[in-house]
C-alpha cells in the first residue's frame, strides 16, 4: 500500500532523512516511534505529500506520489499536528466544506454519522473555536475519515485526546484500514500497532 525507497530530506545543510527505505502492507498499523528531531514528522509529511523529499521514490495506494500528489491525497486521510479546522465554522459546517473538496456524496447523511461517531453530534452547531483540545482532535480525525480513504497517516492523534478520543481512535488501529502513525506513547503505541519502525537521526533503525 504504501512504498518508500531511498527518501532523503535535506533543508539546508540539515539532514532530516538519511534513505528511508518502507514498505507498508495494505491492513497493516504501523507505529513510527523515535524521539523529537528523530524525523517523525517529516517522514509522514512526505507520505502525505505535503512536502517532497529531497530524494528518493514513493508510491501510496499504487500510484507515483511525487508525479500525481493530487489523486495519491484523495486516498489519503490525515490527522496532523495542525488540525487544519476552521475556527469560525461550526463542526458540520467544516466537515460539509471538506466533504465538498472531496466529492463526498450525501454529505449530510455523512457529515451526521461521523460526528456521532466521535461523539461531537450534540456539539455539531458550536464554533469550532469553542471546541476543547480534545473535541477538536476528534474533528480532525472526522474530518480524516470524510472520504473514506484506504490509508490514514496520524502524526502523533492521541495528543491532547480525552478518553472519548482515545477509543475513536483505537478502533481505527484495529481496523482493516492501512494506518501510519507516530506517537511519543510508546506503550500505547506498541500495544495497538501491528509493527513498530524506530527512527533516529533520519535513519530507520530497527524494523
Amino acid at each position: 500500500m504504501i512504498s518508500a525507497a531511498g527518501l532523503v530530506k535535506s533543508f539546508g545543510r540539515v539532514a532530516a532523512l538519511r534513505g528511508i527505505d518502507l514498505d507498508v502492507r495494505p491492513g497493516e498499523s504501523l507505529a513510527v516511534l523515535g524521539a523529537n528531531g528523530a524525523g517523525k514528522t517529516t517522514l509522514l509529511r512526505i507520505l502525505a505529500t505535503l512536502d517532497k523529499p529531497t530524494a528518493g521514490r514513493l508510491e501510496v495506494a499504487g500510484l507515483d506520489a511525487l508525479a500525481k500528489p493530487a489523486a495519491v491525497r484523495a486516498r489519503l486521510g490525515l490527522v496532523a499536528h495542525q488540525t487544519y479546522l476552521h475556527a469560525e465554522l461550526t463542526p458540520a459546517e467544516d466537515l460539509r466544506f471538506y466533504a465538498r473538496l472531496y466529492g463526498v456524496p450525501n454529505t449530510d447523511a455523512r457529515v451526521a454519522a461521523l460526528l456521532e461517531m466521535v461523539g461531537l453530534a450534540l456539539s455539531a452547531g458550536a464554533r469550532v473555536a469553542h471546541l476543547s483540545r480534545g473535541q477538536q482532535q476528534r474533528l480532525a480525525i472526522a474530518r480524516a475519515l470524510l472520504h473514506d480513504p484506504p490509508v490514514l497517516l496520524l502524526d502523533e492523534p492521541d495528543t491532547g485526546l480525552d478518553s472519548h478520543g482515545l477509543a475513536v481512535l483505537e478502533s481505527l488501529l484495529r481496523s482493516e484500514r492501512t494506518v501510519v502513525f507516530s506517537s511519543h506513547n510508546r506503550a500505547w503505541a506498541t500495544s495497538f500497532a501491528s509493527r513498530v519502525v524506530e527512527l533516529a537521526n533520519g535513519r530507520i533503525t530497527d524494523g
